[in-house]
């Protein structure tokens, strides 16, 4: 490509980046360092020093923006802090996250967004050996329609076990937490189970969808079972800036009613839920996508997409 060519073609990218509805710091940084070698190329052709100056301008900017954009996704080099300080800290563990998610979507006995809420927070108690531990705060801040209806359901059909009464585990205490069993998730006589992540994860990525679920203004706005789910499937399915989709383009509604199973209406007042929460911004709903973006105050509860 001729130098004319490559100018003629960045002031085409540069106009056409002006007007995108989002920035793209990865974007801009690679059309600075362009036109940093492009003048370079230019100056040297034409020995003109002004040309140089705005050639080594272009460059100090492209340096910037990716330290910005490696700032805000977390991606710095050893020995910095991420702009985003995620409490899941890396790609193996998003990935993690993302799987336990799938295996809920297609292990929940029991139909509804409630019950599928519920198996996940179970799911990632017991995970590691199918065991663990349980006080009646861990359901009844769930927000579900009739707690101990939905427990005594899982334990009818087989899903989990108890050592006593639904009523027990729902007045159980910290001091004294109830232990639980789910079998399909005890390890099998090779010692293995249907997750590969370790003892030491089973903690964080629990604690990671505690976090989500319990958020303070989800709270506040006494947001149902289904719009937490909604809340912690989107924390997984987004972009390193927080926008919603691969790449950040969108969601399909049909991936993401087989992991909130709601209706159309159901979910066009999640989405409003959500964002009346500060959780979601920036959002259209149409029949076969949602597009829109996490808010900055809940960046540090997503899980990106690789690229």
């Amino acid at each position: 490509m001729s130098l004319r060519d490559e100018l003629t073609e960045l002031g085409d990218l540069f106009r056409a980046y002006q007007k995108r509805p989002e920035p793209d710091l990865a974007l801009l940084a690679d059309l600075q360092g362009r036109k940093a070698r492009a003048f370079l190329t230019w100056s040297d052709v034409s020995c003109d020093v002004t040309l140089r100056l705005e050639a080594q301008r272009a460059e100090q900017a492209a340096a910037v923006i990716r330290r910005q954009h490696q700032h805000r996704t977390g991606c710095v080099p050893d020995g910095e802090e991420p702009g985003v300080a995620r409490l899941l800290t890396g790609p193996a563990q998003w990935e993690y996250a993302r799987s336990v998610l799938a295996y809920v979507a297609g292990h929940t006995p029991l139909p509804g967004a409630e019950a599928r809420l519920l198996v996940l927070m179970l799911t990632l108690r017991t995970a590691h050996t199918g065991t663990g531990n349980l006080v009646g705060q861990d359901v009844n801040a769930l927000s579900l329609t009739d707690p101990e209806d939905l427990v005594q359901q899982l334990t009818d059909c087989g899903w989990l076990s108890l050592p006593g009464t639904v009523g027990d585990l729902l007045a159980s205490r910290p001091e004294n937490p109830t232990p639980i069993t789910v079998p399909a998730l005890v390890p099998g006589t090779d010692g293995t189970g249907p997750f590969t992540f370790g003892r030491k994860t089973r903690p964080k990525l629990s604690g990671w969808a505690q976090r989500v679920v319990s958020d303070k203004k989800l709270r506040k706005a006494k947001a149902p079972a289904d719009a937490r789910l909604l809340a912690v499937t989107l924390a997984t399915w987004t972009d390193d800036v927080g926008r919603l989709g691969p790449g950040g383009r969108d969601v399909t509604l049909d991936a993401l009613t087989t992991r909130v199973p709601v209706g159309a209406d159901e979910l066009r007042d999640l989405v409003d839920r959500l964002t009346a929460a500060d959780w979601l911004t920036d959002t259209a709903l149409t029949d076969t996508h949602l597009t829109g973006r996490l808010t900055e105050r809940v960046l540090p509860l997503t899980c990106p997409l690789p690229d």
